[in-house]
């Protein structure tokens, strides 16, 4: 069966970051500077020569395979690209196992370079002394129908879900709250983290309201740096400097009518207060061949922390509008709780690198070696998104 394809066939081998900076604090390293700094890291990590690298999965925008090869001098055989922002995040691994698997690569890079800073550089980057990392579309019908409402970014149409939550199920800011202090405390420890404050509840509280449920410390960071992720076939992997790191399961895409998501807001009300990740978490469990009870650590995408509530839902680990209570309850703290959740701080105290961070502590959960590591752990769950499709997940084992 065609779901069955990528399980074990492929292993992560290596992982490399550059330090995480805050917004504009990279300049004046160049954003292709910063991937191929974090792309060599992960080469020497796996014990690979950057001459053995052919091949790119990526996600989301902002990266020129070709600029990037030409600095390199690398021959590349393979280049894809999901679309979809963050929701590709950790489904730029399958794709490399797709590529892998099908022949079209023996070695694939995924890799997120991000500078949301003023630049000189180019047309993607804010003018000299203006804002970086603005939010903008061109103009559609469903634009036209969503902005005069005050949607203009991400930030305001995630506070749209979240209310909606909140009215369907009960769930409140002290839900919110806790996964926000939850990642908080799992950052304390790290040293690349960018922020190590503690945060208490009051903090919280007092923080200033950005989008009504939504206040600052719900909102993820706004960050440099890079991260690269090295896929090869399993057979290959054993022969490496690191234990591999299987792709038990990989899935992209998203219901349909879920479709632009955020962008539109025509879902159906059955999946409106949703992450979308309903399909391509059945999808993903089916060709891993597990389920939620298997998953020990759970790596998920946290760009507004209610949606990290709505994903433990559609991953199955709680029913549908319990996701609140969930927390509530403790169950996704680290050395407490019964689902460890973004240990090492996530996108909203670590840094936010559009979910690459996610692949790389999964990684470093299943070697062993995560400064937050969870006793045991062989099985991680990692999301990109929510978003429009397609979101995307990973299932990795050792």
């Amino acid at each position: 069966m065609s779901e069955l394809t990528l399980r074990d066939k492929t292993a992560i081998v290596g992982v490399g970051a550059t330090p995480y900076y805050k917004r504009g604090e990279s300049v004046p390293q160049l954003p292709m500077e910063l991937a191929a700094k974090a792309l060599l890291a992960a080469c020497d990590d796996a014990g690979l020569g950057i001459h053995e690298v052919d091949g790119f999965a990526l996600y989301s925008m902002g990266f020129d395979t070709s600029l990037f090869a030409q600095w390199l001098g690398i021959d590349v055989r393979f280049t894809g690209l999901l679309s979809g922002g963050g929701g590709g995040a950790a489904g730029s691994v399958g794709l490399a196992a797709g590529a892998i698997v099908s022949g079209q690569a023996d070695c694939v890079a995924s890799i997120m370079t991000l500078q949301q800073a003023a630049s000189r550089f180019g047309a993607s980057y804010a003018p000299r002394g203006k804002p970086g990392a603005t939010y903008s579309a061109p103009p559609s019908p469903e634009g036209s129908f969503i902005q005069p409402s005050g949607l203009m970014g991400p930030g305001q149409m995630f506070a749209v879900l979240a209310q909606r939550h909140m009215y369907q199920y009960g769930t409140t800011r002290e839900h919110f709250a806790e996964v926000a202090l939850s990642t908080r405390a799992n950052a304390m420890t790290r040293e690349t983290a960018l922020m190590r404050k503690p945060m208490t509840i009051d903090d919280y509280f007092d923080a200033r309201m950005i989008a009504d449920p939504l206040c600052l410390f719900d909102f993820c960071l706004e960050c440099d740096g890079a991260v690269a992720v090295i896929t090869v076939s399993a057979e290959r992997a054993k022969d490496l400097r690191q234990a591999p790191i299987y792709v038990g399961g990989s899935a992209n895409g998203g219901a349909g009518r879920w479709g632009q998501a955020i962008t539109w807001f025509g879902m159906p009300d059955e999946y409106f207060a949703s992450s979308g990740h309903r399909t391509v978490a059945a999808d993903v469990y089916r060709m891993a061949g597990l389920g939620p009870s298997d998953i020990d650590v759970a790596l998920l995408y946290d760009h507004f922390s209610p949606m990290v509530i709505m994903q433990l839902e559609d991953y199955g680990f709680c029913p549908i509008g319990e996701g609140g209570r969930f927390v509530a309850d403790g169950n996704i703290r680290y050395g407490t709780g019964s689902l460890p959740v973004n240990t090492h701080g996530g996108n909203l105290s670590e840094a936010y690198i559009i979910g690459m961070t996610h692949v790389k502590e999964a990684v470093e959960q299943l070697r062993g070696t995560a400064v937050n590591q969870v006793e045991g752990a062989e099985v991680a769950l990692v999301t990109g998104g929510p978003a429009s499709i397609p979101v995307s997940n990973l299932i990795l084992h050792n």
